[in-house]
């Protein structure tokens, strides 16, 4: 099973499982035209990254150097939906987990192979009778990221930390 990681230092399960949130921020506004018609104007898109978790020891990254760029590979996946066999993924999978893809048939997801090239483009093999297919990876980013915020309850002996981290 793969691991949260943070410059390289992977997050056991002794610190707690991570409960990971992806929340895109961006630079779009809503303006109005003279007549009232709405027009999105969108400057960029990234992500923001929290992982929360309480285990039994602290995460351990202190000897990061948090004024850095870190790499963050997640455990939660990112999917794209798609009726075509052929596409790209629009994030960074992870290199230590390939991605997979499930094709809804029968009403039921079905596991179906698929290949993804190293520019990210991928080709999925065709399940007779499916309505759509879900590509899914685990990402990884690059991210600015500060020191964790960690408290302890001594009367249970539990670590309970956060981490706020953003893509570069």
């Amino acid at each position: 099973m793969a691991e949260v990681m943070l410059g390289g230092i992977p997050i056991r399960l002794h610190s707690g499982a991570p409960e990971p949130e992806h929340n895109p921020i961006g630079g779009s506004t809503v303006a109005r035209r003279s007549g009232g018609a709405a027009v999105k104007m969108q400057h960029w898109r990234r992500w923001a990254i929290t992982i929360r978790g309480v285990g039994w020891m602290g995460p351990g990254l202190m000897g990061l150097d948090f004024s850095q760029p870190l790499e963050l590979r997640c455990i939660r996946q990112q999917s794209l939906t798609t009726t075509a066999l052929t596409g790209t993924i629009p994030g960074t999978p992870r290199p230590d987990e390939e991605p997979w893809c499930l094709a809804y048939v029968g009403g039921d997801w079905k596991l179906t192979p698929v290949d993804v090239e190293p520019d990210k483009s991928f080709s999925i093999t065709a399940v007779p009778g499916a309505l759509e297919y879900k590509v899914c990876w685990l990402p990884v980013f690059m991210v600015f990221s500060e020191p964790p915020v960690e408290s302890l309850d001594p009367a249970t002996n539990t670590h309970t930390w956060t981490i706020t981290a953003e893509e570069i």
